[in-house]
């Protein structure tokens, strides 16, 4: 049965800087593209420049009109993360949004980054808490909203607090829900701390549900050269409408939660189709993991000494 067409109206952007993290191909990329073709100068912060001139290319043909640059960021490295934030408060121009998207998920085997984190929890979460300290000014300047890109995982497992880099015990898919739930709770955590301190900064969080976008596929950079059964099924059940999303819907939460005038501070949007996989986007009630503001807390503590990250007071 061919799906009904699911899509959102986003507001005119014309004036206002995104930025968007892992926007060189699959869900990322189609953020940028909609944002760009709203009127919004886009900034694309890349790892991988041949793809993020793909992803340039891709976005002009789309929208010629589009204002798009590219950048280099690796969230990898905390190095890379300053960097990139130097350059772009340098620059001193204001960010309206921001979209905390890039992610890596469950390499074979347990991968480190380049200041020692195990991948998923240092790239997922603690290179975008990095990111944002670093940009905080120029989003305190463009009192920007920043959404986070969570996943279903959040919804199962928990931060493993005594073994926060899986030294001891690998497991993927663990260590996978562990560091988007320390990201939904850091979205929560900023929210809370930018009304605390007037810093006139909003974060909201999203979800994609379930579609066959690229983490699951082949990665040889993660040690996974073939795609996951997972994601074989996925695409199969993607293509006949069944249960699950497109890449087109994934895309939507974000992008409600990032641009409607009616998506608010501290909220949780993604898919409302069965078992918020698939569907048009809406509010969704927050998981059991993220309600806890002492483990959220907790979390930002940890995330400032791991990484060296400072945050005003004031």
């Amino acid at each position: 049965m061919p799906r009904k067409p699911i899509d959102i109206t986003l507001p005119d952007l014309s004036g206002r800087r995104a930025l968007v993290t892992g926007a060189s191909d699959g869900i990322g990329l189609g953020l940028a593209t909609r944002l760009a073709a709203a009127g919004a100068d886009v900034l694309l912060p890349v790892r991988n420049l041949r793809k993020g001139k793909a992803a340039l290319a891709a976005i002009r043909r789309a929208a010629p009109q589009a204002r798009v640059s590219l950048h280099d960021l690796d969230l990898a490295s905390l190095a890379s993360v300053r960097a990139l934030g130097g350059t772009l408060r340098e620059a001193g121009l204001p960010i309206h949004l921001l979209v905390n998207n890039a992610g890596v998920m469950t390499p074979p085997a347990r991968q480190t980054t380049a200041d020692g984190f195990e991948l998923q929890f240092g790239t997922n979460h603690l290179g975008h808490f990095a990111l944002v300290a670093q940009l905080l000014p120029l989003l305190r300047a463009g009192h920007a909203r920043v959404t986070s890109q969570l996943s279903v995982a959040a919804n199962q497992g928990a931060v493993n607090w005594d073994d926060l880099q899986w030294e001891r015990s690998y497991d993927g898919m663990k260590a996978y829900s562990q560091s988007k739930i320390a990201f939904g709770l850091f979205g929560l955590e900023l929210d809370r701390r930018s009304r605390a301190h007037g810093w006139g900064v909003t974060s909201n969080l999203s979800h994609p549900g379930v579609a066959p976008t690229s983490l699951l596929a082949a990665r040889p950079e993660v040690g996974r050269d073939r795609d996951t059964r997972s994601v074989r099924l996925i695409r199969a059940l993607s293509a006949r409408g069944i249960l699950v999303g497109t890449v087109h819907t994934a895309q939507l939460p974000a992008l409600y939660a990032a641009t409607s005038p009616d998506a608010e501070r501290g909220a949780f949007y993604g898919p409302r189709g069965p078992g918020h996989t698939g569907g048009p986007p809406g509010r969704q009630k927050l998981y059991s993991r993220l309600r806890d503001p002492e483990q959220a807390r907790r979390i930002w503590h940890v995330s400032q000494e791991l990484t060296g990250a400072a945050f005003p007071e004031s």
